[in-house]
């Protein structure tokens, strides 16, 4: 029969008990001593490897293979067709005697350095005008975002439809009103100018719809404060928007400076580079190289400087990027 003072004793016992950690599986360290893991570590382990398989075996088959290949390429000479001989660095010395290689650097940061800005900034201003009280913002979305359903190719078509200089519409409606034609294919500028218009139709809408996306997370007690300290509508934008869209403007500033870097289609189909190269771009340098004059050595060299100044941009804005923050 159990006393008071024996139930005392128990709970006493019970009450100085560690408490209790949950099973635990022996696992061996260095010098044989063993210590607890948790059940099922190595389950979950094998499991997020398995997930990620596919998208590293698709990763190392379509972009780690070819571009090791595209290192190999660029150190022979070779037109593609048999074995070719392998020249080492001769491919990168000839580039800094290309006049013509020179000159598409030269135009492929004109071009990325007009386009970017520009495309940001006009983003970012129609997200404002959507995300206030504005008639119709759902049609005016849509019809803003219809270019991203564009390919390319088809986007540079229907802008030849606007600027050839001998049936666009463009050329046809400065006739009508008594104004002298545009030759948008012949003249140099006309035609750099033409292909930014293109480019900056087709790259809006995504700006807008990205800018927008992060100004739909901004709280409207951020602009009600500002309104009641007397921040005008600019004062809003400038000291309220733009700093809280920061993580949006920088992606959207690498994923514009890799595109313009990159871009071909639509310049392939509108210009193919001419009149004189005013438009040719070490993308379609690089294919003319390639495919053309048959020197794909050359050509993979090309784009392996390509690749160096996109990494190297990429490198700076993420350093400058987290600097900013820590300042901050």
């Amino acid at each position: 029969m159990t006393t008071g003072r024996d139930v005392d004793e128990l709970r006493e016992e019970i009450s100085a008990a560690p408490p209790f950690a949950g099973p635990a599986v022996p696992t061996r360290r260095r010098g044989g001593r063993m210590s607890r893991r948790r059940v099922g570590t190595a389950g979950e382990s094998l499991t997020a490897y398995a997930f990620l398989a596919p998208n590293m075996l698709l990763l190392l088959v379509f972009v780690l293979f070819p571009l090791g290949w595209a290192v190999v390429v660029s150190l022979q000479q070779t037109n593609g067709f048999g074995a070719g001989a392998f020249v080492g660095l001769a491919n990168y010395r000839h580039l800094f005697s290309d006049p013509l290689f020179w000159r598409s650097t030269v135009n492929t940061v004109v071009f990325t350095v007009v386009v970017t800005p520009v495309s940001m900034a006009l983003g970012l201003g129609i997200a404002v005008l959507l995300n206030s009280v504005l008639p119709a913002r759902g049609l005016f979305r849509s019809i803003l975002i219809t270019p991203m359903a564009i390919s390319g190719v088809a986007t540079a078509l229907l802008g030849l439809l606007l600027f050839d200089e001998n049936n666009g519409v463009l050329d046809k409606l400065l006739d009508f009103i008594g104004l002298p034609a545009v030759h948008w294919q012949s003249g140099s500028a006309a035609a750099f100018a033409s292909v930014v218009l293109v480019t900056l139709w087709w790259r809006v809408g995504f700006n807008m719809l990205i800018y927008l996306a992060g100004m739909q997370s901004i709280g409207p007690e951020l602009y009600e404060a500002a309104r009641l300290d007397g921040a005008g509508a600019w004062q809003r934008i400038r000291y309220v928007t733009v700093p809280l869209v920061g993580p949006s403007s920088f992606f959207l500033l690498i994923l514009n400076v890799i595109y313009s870097f990159q871009v071909f289609d639509i310049i392939f189909v509108m210009t193919g580079g001419g009149p004189e190269n005013a438009t040719s771009v070490l993308v379609t340098y690089a294919y003319d190289q390639g495919f053309v004059t048959r020197d794909q050595g050359y050509a993979a060299a090309i784009g392996m400087v390509l690749l160096l100044l996109m990494m190297i941009f990429t490198a700076v804005q993420w350093r400058l990027s987290r600097n900013r923050d820590l300042v901050e």
